[in-house]
């Protein structure tokens, strides 16, 4: 113990405790983050010298010096300060059994109302993402940059700008009532989908899966699940990934290039994976399936198909019908295309996606001449799949998914 990896893992588990309790002690949200990361910094320097016998401990006492350091030098704060100061055990935590703040063991409300803040409405969707996995997930501002390609700069920005937009905005750190809870909770969801989504097919670079950001949505996602028993499409949401990111062992071949579903080993797919995602789902079903539950049920639908041809795509397409319904989008329109193409051939998918053509629904997407290009190829229009796929691939900015397409097109010359 005591390198930065040692610090950076226990940093990693306890890091939403932590800021979460601070926060709840001392009102302001980003005082208690810039506090946390202090102690982080703190750590790097004296744990090779000094191994503390209870590192969340020490990282708790540490923040909260640090935080109590912050309000002192506020004067409008001197109040606060000294009602903090006021707490013997802050001294002694360090040494002591780890606190009821950082229990291992006990998941709390604290940490449900941090994931509230981390995605309250007042911020911009990318700010929520970044601020969830920095204060929530615990990642440093590197690992989100390269999680999402974007400078490390520009990341910095966005928690800065976010904590402050908390702060102008006044947001408390507490739980939402229960019927404002259920409206933001989707906000909440929306934002673990998100990073699950990008770690499950990056949107750009050299990499087609990056198992360490999905699965770190995976873990946001169960400990919401914790938090959230009783609602349904937060099972959903987790049996989606959990389904998922069963098949990564099988999405890429060994130089990390991809590897289509009908060429998967599927005796390397996560079967223990499986077993919870379908777990997931059962929760997920006890009052009718949302959005997350029924991609979720596509999802166990592939997992528990022995092969592609063995797969039941009439209720892939039933499932994406209710899908588009419950959940309107022209991606949910282009996958459902897909699974017509498989249950009913591909003309009458042809038909849907021509549709999204006309309407302009997905416009600069490299998806629409995607799966035109492959019902084209299908139906033995050689030139015209061809020139699909080349444009796929010019739009396309994932350089594994580019490869692929381009290889596809070459195959059609």
């Amino acid at each position: 113990m005591g390198t930065t990896a040692d610090v950076e893992a226990v940093w990693r588990i306890e890091s939403a405790r932590i800021v979460a309790a601070l926060t709840r002690f001392t009102g302001d949200f980003g005082l208690a983050e810039d506090a946390a990361q202090e102690a982080v910094a703190e750590a790097l320097v004296s744990w090779p010298l000094d191994q503390p016998a209870n590192p969340a401990g020490w990282l708790m006492a540490t923040a909260r010096r640090r935080a109590i350091d912050a309000i002192r030098r506020r004067a409008a704060l001197r109040d606060r300060y000294a009602l903090l100061a006021a707490d013997a055990a802050i001294d002694a935590v360090a040494d002591s059994p780890v606190d009821a703040a950082v229990d291992p063991d006990r998941i709390d409300d604290d940490i449900l109302a941090l994931m509230f803040v981390s995605c309250h409405p007042v911020l911009s969707p990318e700010a929520r993402v970044a601020l969830t996995l920095r204060v929530v997930g615990g990642l440093s501002s590197e690992e989100i940059a390269r999680a999402f390609l974007v400078p490390v700069p520009t990341v910095q920005a966005r928690i800065t700008r976010a904590k402050k937009t908390i702060a102008a905005a006044g947001v408390p750190f507490e739980l939402p009532p229960a019927d404002e809870r259920r409206e933001r909770l989707g906000g909440v969801l929306s934002v673990l989908y998100v990073i699950f989504t990008e770690g499950s097919t990056a949107t750009s670079g050299d990499r087609l899966v990056r198992p360490d950001v999905a699965y770190e949505a995976i873990r946001l996602a169960r400990t919401l699940a914790a938090l959230q028993p009783d609602e349904p499409e937060v099972h959903g949401l987790l049996a989606l990934c959990e389904l998922t990111a069963a098949r990564f062992p099988a999405r890429t071949g060994p130089d990390g290039s991809p590897v289509l579903l009908d060429d998967q080993d599927r005796r390397r797919w996560d079967f223990s994976a499986i077993r919870r995602g379908l777990d997931a789902l059962a929760k997920a079903s006890t009052r009718g399936l949302g959005p997350y539950g029924l991609q979720a049920a596509i999802a166990a639908t592939h997992a528990t198909a022995p092969s592609v041809e063995a797969t039941d795509w009439d209720r892939i397409v039933l499932l994406y019908e209710a899908l588009g319904r419950v959940a309107p989008s022209p991606v949910v329109e282009l996958n459902r295309a897909v699974a017509v193409a498989m249950a009913s051939g591909p003309a009458r998918a042809l038909a849907i996606v021509d549709e999204l053509v006309a309407s302009n629904r997905l416009p600069g997407s490299h998806l629409v001449p995607t799966v035109r290009g492959e019902l084209l190829a299908r139906l033995g229009r050689r030139a015209e799949a061809r020139a699909e796929l080349e444009l796929a691939a010019r739009l396309c900015a994932n350089e594994r998914e580019r490869a692929v397409l381009l290889r596809k097109a070459a195959a059609l010359s």
